[in-house]
């Protein structure tokens, strides 16, 4: 992963639950939305196989990274496979720094002041605060008033409605997950509906910042 790249459209996907014969589609249909950055959760059945296929359907054209990493071991089978960023939901130590020594983005997950600070000096690249939904985007502005260093990206509760109240609250990029690719969309095979979310979360990032 780019990191400068990444900060130009900061916008992450959450891919969780995922099958085998839905990868092809659904990496066609978030790149033919706009999406240009995606991670698989590694609780997924098949996570590492889902993160090679996707690589190999998108050919460079999505930068793919692995989320819910828990593991020093989970962490290297995800980048054999092909991701090039890491996600965890709390600050694990050895994950941070095996990620820092080998300059793999890592966004490890906080959400106290405390949690936060601790996540950022350990090498996180961004901090995952998370679930920012029940704080809110005013959160943000808290936690950058003394922390202003610190790059902060929202996990859970963005909506198309809201990422850039976000923004304008000092976090530095947004993610969504399961209100866009949503269970029933997912068995239901329904790609046109998980493109448009996409596209209109998308397009609302485009608008608001012009």
């Amino acid at each position: 992963m780019n990191i400068i790249k990444f900060k130009e459209k900061p916008i992450l996907g959450i891919l969780r639950g995922a099958q085998a014969n839905q990868i092809e589609p659904l990496v066609e249909t978030v790149i033919e939305a706009g999406l240009e950055t995606l991670e698989i959760t590694m609780n997924t059945p098949g996570a590492a196989d889902l993160i090679k296929k996707a690589k190999q359907v998108s050919r460079s054209r999505l930068v793919l990274g692995a989320g819910t990493v828990l593991t020093l071991e989970d962490l290297k089978i995800a980048v054999k496979n092909g991701a090039t960023f890491i996600v965890t939901p709390v600050l694990i130590n050895d994950v941070a720094k095996y990620c820092l020594k080998n300059k793999i983005p890592v966004f490890p997950g906080a959400l106290s002041p405390q949690e936060i600070y601790q996540a950022w000096e350990a090498g996180a690249t961004m901090v995952k605060v998370f679930p920012a939904k029940f704080f809110g985007p005013e959160y943000f502005r808290e936690i950058r008033g003394p922390f202003d260093q610190i790059e902060l990206l929202a996990c859970s509760g963005v909506t198309a409605d809201n990422l850039m109240d976000y923004f304008a609250c000092g976090a530095s990029a947004v993610s969504f997950g399961s209100s866009v690719f949503r269970k029933e969309w997912l068995a239901e095979k329904n790609f046109t509906a998980i493109a448009q979310a996409v596209k209109r979360f998308i397009d609302s990032w485009k608008t608001e910042k012009k």
